[in-house]
C-alpha cells in the first residue's frame, strides 16, 4: 500500500470533507471489522443494566439534541 498522503493536504476544504465522508462510509460497510474493546463492552453492559432497572431514566434523542444545542451537556 502506498502511504504517501501528501496530496491530501493539497485538497480544498470541501474535497477533504468529502474524502472524510467517503472514508467513514467505507468503514461503515464492514462493521464486523471494527473492534469493540473490553472497556466499551463493560460500559455498554453497565448502561443496559441501568436502563433495564429504570427504563424511564433516559432521554429521547430529541431531548438530548436540545440539551447539546443549548450547551447543557451534562444535564
Amino acid at each position: 500500500m502506498n502511504t504517501d498522503f501528501t496530496q491530501v493536504f493539497e485538497l480544498t476544504l470541501s474535497e477533504k470533507l468529502q474524502l472524510l465522508e467517503d472514508l467513514w462510509d467505507s468503514i461503515a460497510q464492514v462493521p464486523e471489522q471494527i473492534p469493540v474493546l473490553d472497556w466499551q463492552k463493560e460500559e455498554l453492559a453497565k448502561r443496559k443494566a441501568a436502563y433495564s432497572h429504570n427504563p424511564n431514566s433516559g432521554s429521547s434523542w430529541e431531548a438530548a439534541k436540545e440539551r447539546i444545542r443549548n450547551g447543557q451537556h451534562g444535564a
